[in-house]
């Protein structure tokens, strides 16, 4: 492809399993994040507390914006972004949790030359 061609669009795909180690300690600071967002209606508000409050994945859900990862990148402007938590079963040891299980066909990454 020419530099014409090449889509300025990137889509950047992160998995992360997290080891919550004090669930009190996410909830606590959802809540803060939640409190601090003055933009949000409070009926909106109540069911978020609640939300995090039963569930940890809620909350950093909350806590975890894609925003802030790539905020800093020079020539980066986020177009879109969604992100989902769910709490899971981790076996770090089994085959399942392999993270090279998308890349079958070697890295996509890498320019070929014709």
């Amino acid at each position: 492809m020419s530099t014409e061609e090449t889509s300025r669009f990137v889509r950047l795909r992160v998995e992360l399993v997290l080891e919550v180690d004090d669930t009190d300690a996410v909830t606590k600071a959802a809540l803060g994040r939640i409190a601090d967002d003055s933009a949000m209606p409070a009926d909106e508000r109540t069911h978020a507390e609640s939300a995090v409050t039963e569930d940890t994945a809620e909350a950093l859900a909350y806590l975890v914006d894609p925003f802030d990862l790539v905020s800093e990148i020079p020539g980066v402007d986020l177009a879109q972004a969604s992100w989902s938590s769910e709490q899971i079963d981790y076996d770090p040891d089994s085959p399942d949790w392999d993270l090279d299980e998308d890349d079958v066909d070697g890295d996509d990454d890498e320019e070929t030359v014709d």
